[in-house]
């Protein structure tokens, strides 16, 4: 059993930058590659950003690519999200996922947290 905690959301005005963290509670973070989703109100859920077990690999939605950055520290078996000129449209419950590849979609993901909401005012 893998127990991912986000946190780091609240809000914040047009412009104004983020960084969401996700702390995992397995011994053998390291193994995973681990990604960002997030979910607006009546919306899919949406892939955000993905990074390898060592941090060599990254993947990024069109829609953020510039703007955020994923990153990990395995000594800390903690994943991150900076999260820089947030838009209205960028306003979502976030989540962080495990999984054993780095992949774009949710159905390739084993563990995930309960979520951290973030919301961006015009």
């Amino acid at each position: 059993q893998v127990q991912l905690v986000e946190s780091g959301g609240g809000l914040v005005q047009a412009g104004g930058s983020l960084r969401l963290s996700c702390a995992a509670s397995t011994r053998t973070f390291s193994n995973f590659a681990m990604g960002w989703f997030r979910q607006a109100p009546g919306k899919e859920r949406e892939f955000v950003a993905a990074i390898s077990w060592n941090g060599g690999i990254t993947h990024y939605a069109d829609s953020v690519k510039v703007r955020f950055t994923i990153s990990r520290d395995n000594t800390k078996n903690t994943v991150y999200l900076q999260m820089n000129s947030l838009k209205p449209e960028d306003t979502a419950a976030y989540y962080c996922a495990a999984g054993p590849w780095v992949r774009e979609s949710g159905e390739e993901y084993d563990y995930w947290g309960q979520g951290t909401q973030v919301t961006v005012s015009s």
